[in-house]
């Protein structure tokens, strides 16, 4: 084989693996659960109870804000709000059906916020929440 068709099938095979990471990694993200967007009014953040319907777990995102809330509803009928902020190195938590983990050094958190894996050390840090008109009212102080 000459030297131009060896760089040239070699380009193609690079190409080739390059997208299909490309393809990989967006479908990774593609299984992430999608947020509820909502803005903040009087430090506090506004939820429909009817996002509950189908499932006991909802991200919120606030408008402007960086980090994600994980919105639970209990078996008792309560909510409980999570800031899904890694308590070591301030980093976005994913949720993994089980509790949360941050990418960037491997801590892992329960769902009621725990820290299960370290480097982290500290809870996530809960908001408190009440359920007003059919509305679930996170207050984020």
């Amino acid at each position: 084989m000459d030297r131009r068709k060896f760089i040239q099938q070699s380009c193609s095979l690079c190409v080739a693996v390059g997208a299909g990471m490309v393809v990989v990694s967006s479908l990774e993200s593609c299984a992430t659960l999608p947020a509820y967007k909502t803005a903040i009014v009087n430090n506090t953040v506004s939820v429909p109870e009817a996002l509950f319907a189908t499932s006991a777990f909802q991200l919120v995102q606030p408008k402007n804000q960086y980090y994600n809330i994980g919105l639970k509803k209990e078996t008792n009928g309560t909510y409980t709000a999570l800031l899904l902020k890694c308590t070591h190195a301030d980093n976005q938590l994913t949720p993994t059906g089980n509790g949360f983990k941050c990418d960037l050094h491997g801590s892992t958190f329960s769902n009621e916020g725990k820290v299960t894996t370290g480097p982290a050390e500290r809870p996530l840090k809960k908001y408190t929440t009440e359920v007003v008109s059919n509305q679930i009212i996170i207050h984020l102080s």
